[in-house]
This record gives structure tokens, C-alpha cells and sequence, in this order.
């Protein structure tokens, strides 16, 4: 995947005389191992090789929930989003309780895109005792980087579906990505939660090595489940097959959401309408390399979800699309 920097595309410009007038728009996303940031970075790449006057430059780790804040002001043109953490932004609560400027500041950021974030996959080593949710009692679990709407995501599918409570039934470590997943590695956690697009580059280098196995709570249905859920989780089964060394013999029940790319509402609209089309008409050129991209859709990515508003120039594309009115 290729990201660009600021110093090799300042340099590229400096000796490319015809590029000079080049537009370069600033992309923040998460940890650049995730699969969402993997998305968001074939997004920019696509734009980039296909436009000539426009460049993406992406920057990878750090909160979703403070890139979204930077559009806002300014300092950067897209990151990631979520119907969640938009609304709780235009609402000023939780995470941003404390920044009296949000509300204000969604008003400057709007929608580009959405796509599946990827069901959320609860990994355990093949010997493992622990074969559904429920068993996870007295274990240690990576649920993701406290405070992060991971972390708060997994948690949740947990208690509503086994009513077990991180930190008093089991022990949610405190850890990064990357951290996480090397104690997973390193045989020092007994389950690792990570929510992708399969493949999921984490889980074919694991299982290169050692067989793992998917699990879910023995009970999926029932009124706190659904109430969770709310309106923009679901329920996403983790097929059998999906990795060399995955044992489940059948789908595995789990949940998955949407996350998007957001983007300045003061960004001007015949840009914004250049890149989300340069990146819908050229997406196939990517699918060979990167089968979770034949996850992407252009319906879903213009549907409406929360409070969130399409940027004028995308919504113009997804017009001539046909998937809205």
C-alpha cells in the first residue's frame, strides 16, 4: 500500500514542473495496520493515480474521534467517521463533553463515504478452553485501545450478550494495536478481538504459524442484544473457511457496523465530486489485489445513517450513480 509523505511528495512536485499547481488534500486515519485505514489509504491511492491534478497525502495513528475534530477546523480535509462518534461530535457529549467547540465544528465536516467496518472477530488459539463468549470469565481479553469506540464496541457485544462486565468478570488489558496483537503473538492474552474486512491481515499472519479459532456468545437474540444494536450495528456472521488455520467447522455470529470518510464542508464541491468518482469508476482496479474491497458498495456508501449530511459534491456523484433520489 503506498502512503505518501510530505517530504516525498514536496519533493516530487519540486522536480515535476506540470504538477506544480497540483491540489494536495490532507487525510488523517487510524493505526495504518487496520483494516479501515487500509481502505481509507486504497481510497487516496485510487484518487491519487487517476487524478492528475489531485494528491492525497494520508497520515496514519492517533483517535478517529480527534481527526474528526481537525476537519472541523480546518487542519485536515478527510479522516474517519462513524454515525456515533458524528452524532455524539454535533451533540457535544461523551468524548467531546469537554470540547465546547464541537458542536460548532460539525457543522464543517461532512460525508464522502461509508463502508463496513468489518465484523468484529473474537480470536482465541485452537487448544483454547474457552469455546464461546461466556467462557471468557477470569480471562484476558484485547478488546482494543481503551476509550476508542473499539474498545467501547466489543465491550458492548460482550454484556449484552453474556452479561459479562470488563474488569469485573474478565480483564480488558490496556493496550495499543499494535501492542495487543503482539501479546496475542506472544501467547500472553487468551483472546484478541479485532473488527475487519476478512481477509484480515492480522489473522493470516497468525495463522501461518498457529490455528485459531473464532467464537460468539452462545446466545445472539434477545432484547439487550437488540436494544445494543440500536440502528447502526448488526449482526455479520464470520464464516468457516476464511483462513488456512481457522478450525470452525460453521459461521460464528458477531456484529458489524459502518465507519466512513468524512470530509471539510467548506472543501469546494466540484473537488469532492472529482475524488469520490475517480475513486467509484476505478475501484475494480484494486478488487484482484484486495478481495475485502468487493465489500465496498456504492449504495451503502451513500446511505443515510445518524445525523451525518453528504458533502454536496459527493452527493452530486452518488446522484448520477442512481442510489439516491
Amino acid at each position: 500500500m503506498r502512503f505518501l509523505s510530505a517530504v516525498t511528495l514536496a519533493a516530487f512536485l519540486s522536480t515535476t514542473p506540470a504538477l506544480a499547481q497540483s491540489t494536495t488534500l490532507k487525510m488523517a486515519t487510524i493505526a495504518p495496520s487496520l483494516g479501515q485505514a487500509i481502505t481509507m489509504a486504497t481510497f487516496a491511492n485510487v484518487v491519487t493515480d487517476n487524478l492528475d491534478d489531485i494528491s492525497i497525502e494520508v497520515s496514519g495513528g492517533g483517535a478517529a474521534t480527534l481527526h474528526q475534530l481537525e476537519v472541523g477546523r480546518g487542519n485536515l480535509e478527510m479522516s474517519m467517521t462513524s454515525p456515533v462518534i458524528y452524532n455524539l461530535m454535533a451533540g457535544g457529549k461523551a468524548m467531546y463533553k469537554t470540547e465546547a467547540e464541537a458542536p460548532e465544528l460539525a457543522k464543517n465536516v461532512r460525508l464522502l463515504m461509508w463502508f463496513p467496518y468489518g465484523a468484529y472477530h473474537f480470536a482465541v488459539r485452537a487448544d483454547s478452553d474457552i469455546q464461546v463468549l461466556d467462557d471468557i470469565e477470569g480471562a484476558s481479553v484485547f478488546l482494543g485501545p481503551q476509550g476508542g469506540g473499539a474498545y467501547n464496541a466489543a465491550r458492548g457485544w460482550i454484556e449484552s450478550s453474556t452479561g459479562l462486565v470488563a474488569g469485573e468478570d474478565y480483564d480488558a488489558i490496556k493496550a495499543n494495536w499494535a501492542t495487543g496483537y503482539q501479546a496475542f503473538l506472544d501467547g500472553k492474552i487468551d483472546v484478541y478481538v479485532n473488527g475487519c474486512l476478512d481477509p484480515c491481515g492480522q489473522f493470516i499472519q497468525f495463522t501461518e504459524t498457529e490455528n485459531l479459532r473464532f467464537i460468539g456468545p452462545e446466545d445472539a437474540e434477545g432484547e439487550a442484544v437488540d436494544k445494543w444494536l440500536g440502528k447502526w450495528r448488526y449482526r455479520a456472521d464470520t464464516p468457516a473457511g476464511l483462513y488456512a488455520g481457522q478450525t470452525n467447522d460453521g459461521p460464528v455470529v458477531s456484529f458489524d457496523t459502518a465507519v466512513g470518510i468524512a470530509v471539510r464542508t467548506d472543501l469546494d464541491e466540484d473537488t469532492v465530486y472529482r475524488i469520490t468518482k475517480a475513486f467509484w469508476d476505478n475501484l475494480e482496479s484494486v478488487t484482484s489485489d484486495a478481495p475485502w474491497a468487493q465489500a465496498l458498495d456504492v449504495k451503502f456508501a451513500a446511505s443515510k445513517r445518524g445525523l451525518m449530511e453528504l458533502h454536496p459534491g459527493a452527493e452530486r456523484f452518488y446522484r448520477e450513480a442512481g442510489v439516491l433520489d
